[in-house]
């Protein structure tokens, strides 16, 4: 049994109908950290190795006298799109031989495509075109139901904090409730104690008023 057979491997809809010979542009997306920036590489496919799991095309391109090859997975998502810029004309799968040529020696005739074939091309491009859209609105949709259910979650978990936060206020009301009763209570005292001695001191004062009227009139009777 081979992991193949256990995973389900889906073909990337970005990469075209691509043959040895082809001079392709491929946009790869390179993560770096948590930054992510699409890398162009265009060059001529020189391998092209198809299987479920394990398909993947090798592009070649010259830069400033220096060979450079990559090799890309046919199923990988990180390969962003595949635009062939013109097809070639060979006769061989492996084009191993570009290896050891230079300048003129090393450029392949381009194949020219009958109406038919161009045809098909147009239709092959409007409907890699169509799926990339149906896959953004796909991503788009499941980036909104991801949304969605952690906001769910989110209420799920603020409803028993404010219910938490809600029984605690109406312990600390009924816990406050019996303490502003005994100030009320307090208060109602100390109020009938000061009216009890002003009442007092105005009886006191009213003694004394008729103790001086009192006198007064002994001393009116004397003289």
């Amino acid at each position: 049994m081979s992991i193949a057979s256990l995973i389900e491997v889906k073909p990337n809809p970005n990469i075209p109908d691509i043959a040895p010979g082809d001079t392709v542009k491929v946009s790869v997306k390179i993560v770096e950290a948590e930054r992510e920036r699409t890398q162009l590489f265009q060059g001529v496919v020189i391998r092209l190795r198809r299987g479920a799991a394990g398909g993947s095309f090798t592009v070649r391109r010259v830069a400033y006298g220096v060979g450079v090859e990559r090799t890309f997975p046919l199923h990988s998502p990180l390969v962003e799109k595949v635009e062939i810029v013109r097809h070639g004309k060979v006769r061989r799968a492996k084009l191993y031989y570009l290896r050891g040529l230079s300048g003129k020696a090393a450029r392949i005739k381009e194949r020219r495509l009958s109406p038919q074939e161009l045809e098909r091309e147009r239709e092959e491009a409007r409907r890699l075109k169509q799926e990339q859209e149906l896959e953004r609105e796909r991503e788009k949709a499941r980036k909104l139901e991801q949304e969605q259910e952690v906001e769910s979650e989110q209420g799920q978990e603020e409803a028993p904090k404010l219910e938490q936060e809600q029984e605690v206020e109406s312990e600390q009301g009924q816990e406050k409730a019996p303490k502003l009763e005994q100030e009320q209570e307090v208060e109602s005292e100390q109020g009938q104690e000061e009216a009890r001695k002003l009442e007092q001191e105005q009886e006191v004062e009213s003694e004394q008023g008729q103790e001086e009227a009192r006198k007064l009139e002994q001393e009116q009777e004397v003289d």
